[in-house]
């Protein structure tokens, strides 16, 4: 664990560019205003980004105008820096070919192959972590942890053939434990969550050969095909791309999701807050940011204790108020009600409220900007991943072994920081606003009577038309938020549910769509569906992994039916998306059956073949494709479209 002098990491801290603060301090206020307003539609987060601008305080947006104009190469997906023969750009007539003889269809489903085992990495590589918590809870090395689901890990040990009766809870963690690490890279080339899906979609996968086999042996052999030289076939890299999506879906992430509610409980529906206006001035604020539960529940431990209460009110504050960012703000507002601070374009907007002593991270969609903009104030940014270090943060070596002592350490020194505040500096730009989320599956199933046939009769009489999963990020190609919003409100109004994730649903959240009241925007029938069992038109079912919910959600509807995936009336879309993860998300949807809408277009340009295959050819194959729509509103013509195709199919 560093330690560090408070005042003199402060002093050494106000390190912001007084030349471009003074330059941006001369824009035209109505400049200002017109910037702000194409930037985001999230009324909280507008007074702070006109802020940055006046002060010259750099965020996402000013990085991306920076930024442009794209490299035309590298958004087509024709540019390959794959060997050292290169780097070489793809351009029709005399260098048509990469120096290998690559042509775009190879060079861009390549690319598109690396992505989709990146997201596909990082997803699993989290499910791991969570595992192998698991794991060591059950041989009792894990510090603070405990089984809090003991159902849930009864009920799962069995799918997986482990005896329950009579056992120990801790010994039956650790058998299972261990049968989930071997799932990574497991001899019996079949992951065991992959039986839930139908026969009949089963049965799709073995014929086009993209049954996942195993987590890292999917990732590692995406890796070895775009290697120079190996892989030459665009079509056999693309089915190979769904392959390792799968493996990620109904591995790596169902695993992260499942194992999360044994350790820390099945989401159950609750009510909290949400937006940059959780932020409270007279407490000590403690952000928890990234994606993995692991930490943060450490923290909310280490946060309730009397003792750290007690020094919160020695320093000067009426308490310690813990906020989340993004997924790992997710696990902890779907299973603990903590208010969540926003999504991932309001993490640099947090610290410039001026009122939060530290912001702790994980990994995934930090930006490396962090400690830039928390120079500008007195916020601490601590981070905890030996596979995410961060220059200019505070590293403190978080592990199972240690996770409650370390908890108790960053706590601690957040509380300490609450007197450094720069009180001049603070700007809390409005109030929150209540949310209601911890929509599992078992809650929904609970809700419902103890079975998902009743949803099934509703979507049969029409009163709810059918089903679309939002999820996804921010993107700075689209308005922060408006893509999710515009999107899920002309849904709800066309009585289609709405299932959401991560960023997708905080920015539903903060919209006022996550509420039973939001009951009224939605059509008569799914409108009286809500009113008749008091919950939103929207319903928020967790972080990005727990995109495998709704995984198992679509499987329990198409057994209930007996019908496989692609024959339901449901669709997905990510109208924001940016990162890698978020590929793989719709690479899985779509692999099992699922026709997805993106708002931003993939770097797949270069290649027509490439975008046919995604856009058409993969109908033959796996009953779904991909499309591309950046105005939300045609997004969801194409999504009604759809789903009404899907109940003629099926005579409803």
């Amino acid at each position: 664990m560093k330690k560090v002098s408070k005042p003199e990491m402060i002093r050494e801290k106000l390190a912001c560019s007084a030349l471009e603060r003074a330059k941006l301090a001369l824009m035209n206020p109505e400049l200002i205003r017109k910037k702000v307003e194409e930037r985001t539609i999230d009324e909280l987060a507008k007074p702070l980004i006109a802020a940055s601008l006046r002060d010259g305080v750099e965020t996402v947006w000013d990085r991306y105008e920076q930024q442009q104009p794209e490299c035309k190469y590298c958004a087509a997906g024709t540019s390959c820096a794959r060997c050292a023969m290169g780097p070489c750009r793809i351009i029709s007539g005399t260098r048509a070919r990469g120096v290998c003889g690559a042509d775009a269809d190879l060079v861009v489903s390549r690319n598109l192959l690396d992505t989709i085992a990146t997201g596909a990495a990082a997803h699993s590589d989290h499910g791991r972590d969570i595992v192998e918590t698991l794991y060591m809870t059950g041989t009792g090395e894990a510090e603070g942890y405990t089984v809090t689901d003991e159902e849930k890990l009864k009920r799962i040990a069995a799918e997986y053939g482990i005896a329950t009766e009579g056992r120990e809870i801790r010994d039956i963690a650790r058998e299972l434990g261990r049968a989930l690490l071997e799932e990574f890279g497991t001899l019996k080339n079949f992951l065991q969550f992959s039986m839930r899906a139908p026969a009949s979609t089963r049965a799709i996968w073995e014929e086009m050969g993209i049954m996942p086999r195993s987590v890292d042996r999917e990732i590692v052999e995406s890796m070895h095909m775009v290697q120079m030289g190996v892989g030459s076939d665009y079509v056999n890299i693309l089915l190979q791309g769904m392959r390792t999506a799968l493996s990620d879906g109904w591995g790596g992430s169902m695993m992260a999701t499942e194992i999360s509610d044994i350790l820390f409980g099945t989401p159950k529906v609750n009510e909290s807050r949400v937006n940059l206006g959780v932020i409270k001035a007279d407490h000590v604020n403690i952000a928890l940011h990234g994606h993995n539960p692991m930490l943060s529940e450490m923290i909310v431990k280490a946060a309730r204790e009397p003792d750290m209460l007690q020094l919160a009110g020695d320093v000067g504050a009426k308490g310690i108020n813990l906020v989340g960012l993004c997924c790992t703000g997710n696990e902890i507002l779907m299973r603990k009600g903590i208010p969540n601070a926003g999504n991932h374009f309001n993490q640099e907007l947090a610290i410039q409220t001026g009122a939060l002593e530290a912001m702790i991270v994980d990994y995934q969609c930090i930006f490396p900007s962090l400690p830039r903009t928390a120079a500008c104030y007195h916020t601490l940014i601590v981070s905890t991943s030996s596979k995410a270090k961060m220059p200019g943060s505070l590293y403190f070596d978080f592990s199972m072994e240690n996770a409650l002592s370390t908890a108790r350490a960053i706590v601690k020194m957040a509380v300490e920081n609450f007197p450094n505040r720069l009180k001049d500096r603070v700007q809390i730009p409005g109030k929150p606003v209540r949310i209601v989320s911890g929509f599992s599956n078992e809650t929904i199933k609970a809700a419902l009577g103890g079975s998902f046939k009743p949803l099934v009769d509703l979507i049969a009489a029409g009163k709810i038309r059918g089903a679309a999963g939002i999820v996804g990020c921010n993107n700075p190609k689209v308005k922060h938020d408006y893509g999710h919003v515009t999107l899920a409100k002309e849904l709800i109004k066309r009585n289609i549910l709405c299932v959401e994730t991560g960023c997708a649903a905080i920015a539903c959240g903060k919209a006022g769509l996550l509420v039973p009241e939001a009951a009224d925007l939605a059509g008569d029938g799914l409108g009286e569906v809500c009113r008749s069992l008091g919950i939103p038109p929207v319903l928020h079912m967790g972080s990005c992994v727990d995109c495998s919910r709704i995984l198992v959600l679509l499987a329990e509807l198409a057994n209930t039916l007996g019908v496989s995936i692609d024959r339901l009336p449901v669709a997905g879309a990510a109208p924001e998306w940016y990162s890698q993860k978020a590929v793989s998300i719709g690479s899985y949807f779509v692999a099992s059956g699922v026709f997805t809408v993106l708002g931003v277009m993939p770097k797949i340009s270069g290649s027509p073949s490439v975008i046919s295959l995604l856009t058409a050819g993969l109908n033959d194959a796996v009953g779904a494709a991909f499309a591309v729509e950046p105005d939300p509103l045609k997004a969801a013509d194409l999504i009604t479209e759809h789903i009404e195709e899907k109940r003629k199919a099926l005579g409803i």
